[in-house]
Formats: structure tokens, C-alpha cells, sequence
């Protein structure tokens, strides 16, 4: 077979599970570049070496130990990625100079769309909105990342222990003991929900304009109303973060650079399996520019916790603009 032959052979088998090795190389690295970065090496590894490929498992096991073993030498040496509210004690002064902490590794969302589990795709356990939220993400940060990939391999992916057991080179035995003390670790940290789908009740989508407006409108007074008494706002690269209604209106009252209505306008998306948006700016020139990526979780009809992210970088992996057009 020519290198041209086996390239698309290579192609044609391998691309279809792309989408699902990126979702499994994020929920290992908490971050979305990493995991693009990774799951592009598993593809120039598995290519490079497809032609030794015996068969002896399926392909998207192969790729799976390739990605694998990826993200183990990745993650050696390397501390977690944690959002502020794993760093400490809420912030007691919300009108202090906020502490910004660019060298730390922050854990990042994902667009639903990247990942398989956008409105337009049936819910599967691999692509699932459970197995993306942002509190299992941040829980599993916490794991060795050897039980990391167990855990996922097992609860998510729903592999059989003794298959989890050869990809990793151990025992059935070792990988019962190391997904008894994941779970154990998991359900302290990240409690499972009953339900975590796209905000479809009346309730909800109401609930998401009204937050819309509040930001537009600069209305402090009216997105307090939307949130619930134990409320957390987190902006990383900021590590402070703050807890309740009138904490997060005294923040916005110090630090919010925008004056008035009109100086901010949110586009929605999807991140981590819910509601997200991106908001922008408007600055001096009066042009609207990507400020930060708000992702959202609902307690029923309410908000119970926002992320606003600043790295801006993210927002064309959400298929966000940079700069709104005027009169947008």
C-alpha cells in the first residue's frame, strides 16, 4: 500500500472518532488546548504507526491507549487545574483590589458543539452534558491521573474493568481498588445531579433573558433577584472569588468597567453541558470587544454559580467574534 493509500485508509477509519477523543482528552486535562494539542499528537502517533497496526484490538481501542499515554506523560509532574473557589475561603472584601494569578494553570470549559453534546446531537454516554460539567471537570483535577483514566475509561466510556486494566497495564484487581477510591473522592467533591440538560423549561429560558437584560441594562439591582442566597462568582485568572447576592453586586459596583446601559452586549452558547455566554465590552471607541465567558449552572430557577472567564482566546473556539459589528 502507497503512503498516500494508507493516509486515507488512516483517515477514512480514524476521523470518526475525534470528537469523542477530544471530550475523553479534556475530562483527563481540564483543559481545551491541551486537549487539542493531545488528541492532534494521538493522531500523527497512530498514523505514523499504522501500518504496524495488527488489529489485535478495535482501532478506536488503539487510539484510545495512544491518547492515553499521551495524557499520562502530559500530566507528569504537573499540578492540577483549579478554578478559585478550589483555592480557599470566599473573598471577605469585594470592593479590594482583586489578585491576579496568570501563572497558574486554570481549568478551562468547552464549547458543547466540540464535543459532541451540542442541542443538535443525541445525548450517548461518551458525549454526555453529565460527564462535561464543570464541577465533575474541577473533581476530577483532584484524582491521580492514573485513577483519572480509569475512572473515566470505566463510568464514562463504560468500558469493562479488564479491558481498562490492559490499557493501563495492570490488574483487574489494581483497577477495582484505584475506581473504589476515585468514586469515593468523586462524590465528595462532585455530587451527581439528577438531570443536566440544556435549559429547555419556560422557566429556565426566561430565567437566562432576564440575565441577559440585567447585564445589558447594566441592572445590578435585577440580576441579584436571579441568583440564589449561596450564589458563588468566579473570574479566573483572578483568584478571589465570592459567594452571594451582595457580595457579587458589590463587585460589580467596584470592578465592572462598564457606566451604563448599552456597554455590554452577551451572545449565548454552550459550555460544559449548559447555558454560556460571551460578553462584550464596549470601549472608548464605542466599539464592543470579547471581555470575558460567562458559564452559567442553574439550581432550578435560579443561578447558583457563574464562571467568568477573561482569557479571550477562548471565544473563537466557541465560534464567538472578537469584535461585534456596530449596532450590534
Amino acid at each position: 500500500m502507497t503512503d498516500t493509500a494508507v493516509e486515507e485508509d488512516f483517515q477514512t477509519l480514524a476521523e470518526p472518532y475525534r470528537r469523542e477523543l477530544l471530550a475523553y482528552c479534556y475530562r483527563m486535562l481540564g483543559s481545551l488546548h491541551d486537549a487539542e494539542d493531545l488528541v492532534q499528537e494521538t493522531y500523527l502517533r497512530a498514523w505514523k504507526s499504522y501500518e504496524r497496526f495488527e488489529g489485535r484490538s478495535s482501532l478506536r481501542t488503539w487510539l484510545y491507549r495512544i491518547a492515553t499515554n499521551a495524557c499520562l506523560t502530559a500530566l507528569e509532574g504537573r499540578g492540577r487545574r483549579p478554578l478559585p473557589s478550589g483555592l480557599g475561603a470566599p473573598s471577605a472584601d469585594p470592593g479590594a483590589e482583586l489578585a491576579e494569578s496568570p501563572e497558574l494553570p486554570w481549568l478551562e470549559p468547552v464549547p458543547d458543539a466540540l464535543v459532541g453534546a451540542g442541542p443538535s446531537d443525541p445525548a450517548t454516554i461518551v458525549t454526555s452534558r453529565e460527564s462535561i460539567r464543570l464541577a465533575l471537570i474541577t473533581a476530577l483535577q483532584h484524582l491521580p491521573p492514573r485513577q483519572r483514566a480509569a475512572l473515566i475509561m470505566r463510568d464514562v466510556l463504560s468500558w469493562r474493568a479488564a479491558e481498562v486494566a490492559e490499557l493501563l497495564g495492570t490488574t483487574t484487581v489494581a483497577v477495582n481498588s484505584m475506581l473504589q477510591r476515585a468514586r469515593a473522592q468523586i462524590s465528595q467533591l462532585a455530587p451527581a445531579e439528577d438531570a443536566v440538560t440544556e435549559p429547555v423549561t419556560t422557566a429556565q429560558r426566561e430565567l437566562l433573558e432576564r440575565y441577559v437584560a440585567a447585564f445589558e441594562n447594566y441592572d445590578t439591582a435585577a440580576l441579584v433577584k436571579l441568583f440564589t442566597a449561596d450564589v458563588v462568582w468566579e473570574m479566573p485568572p483572578f483568584s478571589g472569588w465570592f459567594e452571594g447576592p451582595d457580595a457579587i453586586a458589590a463587585l460589580n459596583k467596584t470592578h465592572c468597567p462598564a457606566t451604563g446601559p448599552g456597554d455590554m452586549v452577551l451572545l449565548p452558547t454552550q459550555a460544559n453541558g449548559g447555558p454560556a455566554f460571551g460578553l462584550y465590552m464596549r470601549g472608548d471607541d464605542g466599539v464592543h470587544r470579547a471581555f470575558q465567558l460567562h458559564v452559567l449552572h442553574l439550581n432550578g430557577p435560579a443561578v447558583d454559580h457563574v464562571v467568568a472567564f477573561f482569557d479571550t482566546s477562548l471565544f473563537g473556539l466557541f465560534g464567538l467574534p472578537d469584535v461585534l459589528p456596530a449596532g450590534s
